[in-house]
């Protein structure tokens, strides 16, 4: 009889067979399992098992309505994760085997592992239950010691249920919130017509409401003036700057309010005008400080600290530490919220840095090897604390040197590694000195800061030093010349600077993901607070999915590293609000919950009694969406600065559309309105703005159809005579409507280059890019070429740039917004044009090796004597037509050729490129070879190109600009 030991990750299963070996017999390594005579060993990939509804209360999203809310099953059910259906087969396998009698749950000490070994053993069990004895592992250390010392002291079943039962609540709680709320949600907003996706969760909408709420606040925001009085001091020494203060004043409730500033000009004048020429008495006192190194990572201050220096997003930086973790070995396991180890890690800390000392990495192996040699690396109590060690501890590098790191990959092991080094490293020590000078009765404080001891600092070398060295205000520190006891200095100059309050800043994604950790500071109840201070809005391992859900949805958009939420995110703000259900976009919810399951794990609450608070609180949420029956939602409404074009009266807004209210803002108005969020999308306030002045707008993405799709479309306001108004109409694109109706086409902006057919001007036009002869224009009224390209192809958006590259080059940049028509998946590709095919094709990337990436596997045809069939090869090329569907071919074709060249350069070209013939490509390519062998791009603007001897007589001038030069070599082909 065996004992099936269930791990939560392959490497803990690794572990564990590794500290079992030599108590309990060597293990025979299976494909998915370990075996000996005592214990088989295998685990999950995290989630294997997901609940869901029965299949009575599923409701398929293009029917949702309140008709068929709430939804509060009796029970769950359970589904296979579709990525892992595989390893839960292979574990499910290992669990019914006869021989099997007991069952160890070694999955990750805390709710989720127990979550993630309860659903699978249920699943094991189907309608049965498995019915074979459970027992629980439970490991704060991996160390082989404590992991035997874990098998020596296993948990009963009974332990556990209080915990088990926490993690089954949580999990359908939210499931019962998140789908209600949701549909309760989209159910209103769709009344009008349509489907309006509208997501909320538990998680997601507090989230949301931190974005929004700062957003408010930077609107709301009034900008006031203050002036600062600034002075350089005369020493015998040298001179130094101070800045003014007022050494009596005291902190107000005014925020913007501080000693250093005055508010009227003509105060700061006056302590200009009564300091200038003056001497000053100097008085200062020198300080020694120290700085500790911060401390370990775990992935929120991971993710927070890349983002900071090298602009990576949370979700990138969770992808790069589980790539460095899973695939190269180099750092431990990322989804951690402990900052700390285990204490009896000090063995493994010195092994990790005998490592690094020898691995030949030369930038991080001689700070390992002082740390050796001055023996830094002992027990630290801020590094080593069992009590701060949650399911995981903090991520550091482990026993395995890495090669063949990306970039970014290496960017964040090393960031890794110096954190890991520079707890165990002394404090850095500083001299800080501050100097107050007193000039006519006026205060000016200096204050300087010297590195003494770098300590941890040395690793960081230069990049550290940086940040304490001359800050020129002269308040934040920087070396001082020095002054003799009872010196008088002159004031050599002195001046005011009018500065201006700024508003609060926007979330970044680093500063996002602190306000998620510390959500439950937001908290006022003490109670809810204490029970949120190690939690926050969701956990390490999904906030960067909560960022990137919102992103999707259309709640946020990431402009540089600023996080910014779309009239969407307001849109659902004043819905939470105007139906009295905030209690969704707020973290006390997560608090409320988080003080119950405490309490439940514990024994002091049961699962039932919990479970029905949440379905009357699902229960109420709905109502109060189903019952709602004012024809709008109180808010904060803006006014259209653009007429209404029917009777020129003032358009405002409401909860659900833009509406004429009158000449006088107040009336009925003449009728004229438009739905805020057609298709599901909705109207940006600048948008609303364009859309009323230019009477059209787009391509724009994000509509949804009423089965629930995403498409593309132009949207216009078109004069309706049969109800003698203006009506919006979505507009997609008749490529052909200009060549149908013969109206003229008149190009205003500046070509993005020649077109690779015919060599003509390609430019801007409606919702494609197309060539000059594609259209009729007063030079061609008959269109004699077809070349055309959506501005959105797939729900890409291609940018001018990248249609210059296209034409210039033959290709873009690599594209990754592409989303599939036939299987809704997103993908990247390089667009490139295929001189073969006369077209603009999906080219995509290549892998090491110079292989595409491959098609997804099928499974093999078997031929009559069972031998699988030889496989057919499809290439597949993709067409990109004018902002229509992609049409795909399946037919097998032969392979690309390269473009073959028949044009014949001039002699000024051939000078530049050399004589032959030539594909119209290659000779731009030859071209801007030239260009940038010879630096003939202007540093200010690489988009200008300055021409030398040669360039000259092909340009015919002194400048051209990369726009110009497709055109100005066509002149130059014959």
């Amino acid at each position: 009889m065996k004992t099936l030991v269930i791990a939560e990750k392959p490497s803990v299963a690794q572990d564990i067979v590794k500290a079992l070996t030599p108590v309990s017999g060597k293990f025979e390594k299976h494909d998915d399992h370990f075996e000996n005579d005592t214990y088989v060993v295998t685990s999950a990939v995290g989630h294997l098992v997901e609940i869901q509804a029965p299949e009575q209360y599923d409701v398929k999203r293009g029917k949702w309505s309140f008709a068929n809310l709430p939804v509060i099953p009796p029970h769950f059910d359970l589904k296979p994760v579709d990525k892992t259906k595989s390893r839960l087969s292979a574990v499910v396998k290992q669990a019914k085997r006869k021989d099997v009698t007991a069952l160890i749950n070694a999955c990750d000490a805390g709710r989720e592992g127990e979550l993630i070994f309860r659903l699978i053993e249920q699943y094991a069990g189907g309608a049965k239950t498995l019915d074979k004895p459970v027992q629980r592992l439970w490991l704060q250390s991996m160390t082989p010691q404590a992991i035997r010392d874990g098998f020596d002291s296993l948990r009963s079943n009974q332990q556990m249920q209080g915990l088990a039962d926490a993690a089954r609540s949580r999990s359908e709680a939210d499931w019962l919130v998140g789908i209600n709320g949701t549909r309760a949600m989209t159910a209103f907003n769709s009344r009008d017509g349509g489907f309006f996706l509208t997501t909320v969760g538990r998680v997601q909408t507090p989230t949301l409401a931190v974005v929004v709420e700062r957003e408010e606040q930077i609107r709301k925001f009034i900008s006031r003036d203050y002036w600062e009085i600034h002075a350089e001091f005369a020493a015998t020494a040298g001179t130094y700057p101070g800045k003014w203060f007022d050494p009596k004043w005291k902190k107000e409730e005014d925020g913007e309010k501080k000693a250093d500033r005055k508010w009227t000009a003509a105060e700061a004048q006056a302590i200009v005008d009564a300091v200038r020429g003056k001497t000053a008495s100097v008085t200062e006192e020198a300080t020694p400080t120290t700085q500790a190194s911060p401390g370990l990572f775990d992935l929120t201050s991971l993710q927070r600290e890349a983002n900071g220096k090298f602009g990576f997003s949370a979700k990138t930086t969770l992808a790069l530490a589980q790539s460095l973790y899973e695939r190269h070995k180099a750092l431990t396991y990322p989804r951690t919220d402990s900052r700390h180890l285990p204490e009896d890690y000090v063995p493994v800390a010195k092994e990790t840095f005998e490592m690094l000392a020898d691995s030949g990495m030369k930038h991080l192996a001689p700070h390992a090897l002082t740390a050796l040699n001055n023996n830094y690396v002992r027990k630290i109590p801020r590094v080593f604390d069992n009590k701060k060690v949650s399911d995981h501890f903090a991520i550091i590098p482990t026993l395995q040197a890495p090669s063949g790191l990306s970039e970014a990959e290496q960017k964040l092991y090393d960031l890794v590694v110096r954190r890991f080094m520079a707890v165990f490293f002394p404090s850095a020590e500083y001299q800080v000195t501050t100097r107050i000078s007193v000039a006519a009765g006026h205060s000016f404080k200096t204050v300087g800061k010297v590195l003494v001891k770098p300590g941890w600092l040395a690793i960081y070398g230069k990049e550290a030093a940086e940040e304490v060295e001359d800050a020129k205000d002269g308040d934040k520190g920087q070396n001082l010349v020095p002054v003799q006891p009872g010196e008088q200095v002159g004031v050599e100059s002195v001046e005011a600077k009018g500065l201006k309050t700024r508003p609060p800043a926007r979330y970044s994604e680093a500063t996002l993901l602190g306000a998620m950790e510390g959500a439950g500071k937001m908290v006022d109840d003490d109670e809810l607070r204490e029970a949120m201070q190690e939690k926050g809005l969701g956990t390490p391992a999904t906030r960067a999915a909560i960022i990137e859900g919102l992103i999707n949805e259309k709640y946020m958009l990431r402009e540089g590293r600023e996080m910014i939420p779309t009239a969407k995110a307001f849109q659902l703000m004043t819905l939470l609000r105007g139906l009295g259900v905030e209690e969704l976009s707020k973290p006390e919810l997560t608090g409320e919950w988080e003080y119950k399951l405490a309490q439940m794990e514990q024994g002091k609450l049961s699962r039932s009694t919990f479970m029905a608070e949440i379905a009357a609180m699902t229960e109420h949420i709905v109502k109060k969406a189903k019952e709602y029956d004012r024809d709008t939602v109180p808010g904060d409404y803006a006014t259209v600065t653009t007429p209404c074009p029917n009777c020129g009266g003032v358009v405002k807004e409401n909860y659900r559309r833009y509406t004429c209210t009158g000449a006088d803002g107040a009336s009925e108005g003449c009728g004229f309105s438009f739905g805020k969020s057609p298709a599901g999308r909705t109207f940006e306030p600048a948008e609303v703005e364009q859309f009323m002045r230019h009477k059209k707008i787009g391509p724009l993405d994000g509509f949804r159809s009423k089965a629930g799709w995403p498409f593309v479309a132009e949207m216009a306001l078109k004069y309706n005579e049969e109800e003698k108004n203006w009506k919006l109409e979505f507009d997609f694109g008749d490529d052909k409507k200009n060549e149908e109706s013969g109206e003229i086409v008149e190009f205003s902006d500046e070509a993005l280059g020649a077109c690779p057919k015919c060599g003509s001007p390609v430019h801007e036009h409606g919702s494609n890019y197309v060539c000059s002869k594609a259209v009729p224009t007063n030079e061609q009224p008959t269109p004699s070429c077809d070349f055309k390209s959506g501005k959105i192809i797939l729900q890409q958006p291609v940018e001018r740039e990248q249609v210059v590259k296209l034409l210039a080059t033959g290709k873009t940049d690599l594209l990754d917004k592409f989303v599939s028509n036939r299987t809704r998946r997103s993908f990247k590709a390089f667009l490139a044009w295929n001189a073969e095919e006369g077209k603009v094709a999906f080219e995509f990337e290549q892998r090491e090796g110079g292989k595409k990436y491959p098609p997804r596997k099928t499974a093999a045809k078997k031929t009559p004597f069972g031998k699988p069939a030889a496989k057919k090869t499809a290439v597949k090329t993709a067409k990109v037509p004018a902002a229509k569907k992609a049409v795909k071919t399946t037919a097998p074709k032969a392979p690309r050729k390269a473009a073959v060249g028949t044009l014949k350069p001039s002699a000024a070209l051939a000078a530049v490129i050399g004589d032959g013939t030539y594909a119209r490509t290659e000779v731009v390519k030859k071209i801007w070879d030239y260009i940038k062998a010879n630096n003939l791009q202007n540093p200010a603007d690489k988009r200008s190109i300055t021409a030398d001897g040669k360039l000259q007589a092909v340009f015919g001038k002194d400048q051209a600009t990369m726009f110009e030069l497709a055109g100005i070599i066509g002149k130059h082909l014959s």
